[in-house]
Parts: structure tokens; C-alpha cells; sequence
């Protein structure tokens, strides 16, 4: 099976994720089974059903998560040797050529992007474009809205 790329932050946020769902929220779960089946028929059992749908969806989670990490290829960004190139991981600040607006991404797996904190695919388009780039660079990226040029104007491994 393919190995996943992830940085550790994004591991370390899986990790903690799980560890609450499985020492915080298994046992409020537990016990509001346990409780509800004190109500009596758990045919007609309201509170019953939705503790055990809540269960299953926690559990399936829990499942997700463990399948992501032992599929992980956890990188440490920050002693990745780019040579100055843009790799996985890295955070790249751009100037749109058309706008001259300036934004910064970091490139992040699957699993961790996230537009609001800046963090997007390395499976994305701009990303793909980004790939192997050096400061200065100029990328071509073929998006939704048509083609937008991108000039690479730092790359930071943090």
C-alpha cells in the first residue's frame, strides 16, 4: 500500500485527535448507553439509538485515524534538504503576476489542507505547478478561472 505523505504537525493533530476520541468521548458514550438502557425498552428508546449511532461514528473515526497513521510517511519539514526547491512541506510565499497580490501557502497532505490556515494539497493544482520551483520561478497554474502565473518570491522549510 502507497505510503501517505503527512508532516508531523498534521500527525501530531491526528494523535491528539485520537487520543481524545478514545479516552474522552468512548467513555461519555459508554456511559450514556448505559444509562439509557436503564430507561428500560430499547425498542422505543430514543436516547439509546442516538448513543449507539454516536457510537458507531466514533468508533468508524477512530478506525480512519489509526488506517491514516500506519499509513503515514511522517516528514519532518524542517530537515527536508530542498536544495531550495519547492518540495512537500514547504511554505511558499507568492505574487500573483495579474493582481500582484502577495499570499503564502504550505504544502500539506491530503488530510491537512486547509485554505483558511493557508495549508493546501500538494494533489492541488497550484501545488503541482509549484513543485520543484525556486525563488524567482514564475508557476503556471491552470485553474478553474483559467491560467494564473505565480512568481516564487520566498521558500521556507518551517
Amino acid at each position: 500500500m502507497n505510503k501517505t505523505p503527512i508532516t508531523t504537525r498534521g500527525a501530531e493533530k491526528l494523535r491528539e485527535e485520537l487520543t481524545q476520541l478514545k479516552t474522552v468521548r468512548r467513555p461519555k458514550i459508554i456511559q450514556a448507553i448505559s444509562e439509557a438502557r436503564a430507561h428500560g425498552d430499547l425498542k422505543e428508546n430514543a436516547e439509546y439509538h442516538a448513543a449507539r449511532e454516536e457510537q458507531a461514528f466514533t468508533e468508524g473515526r477512530i478506525s480512519e485515524i489509526e488506517g491514516k497513521l500506519a499509513n503515514a510517511q511522517i516528514i519532518d519539514v524542517t530537515r527536508v534538504n530542498a536544495d531550495g526547491k519547492v518540495v512537500f512541506g514547504a511554505t511558499v510565499e507568492l505574487e500573483d503576476l495579474a493582481t500582484g497580490a502577495s499570499v503564502s501557502y504550505q504544502l500539506v497532505g491530503e488530510d491537512e489542507a486547509d485554505i483558511k490556515q493557508a495549508l493546501i494539497s500538494i494533489s492541488s493544482p497550484i501545488a503541482r505547478a509549484l513543485i520543484g520551483k525556486r525563488e524567482g520561478d514564475v508557476a503556471t497554474v491552470q485553474a478553474p478561472s483559467g491560467v494564473r502565473e505565480y512568481e516564487i518570491l520566498k521558500i521556507q522549510y518551517i
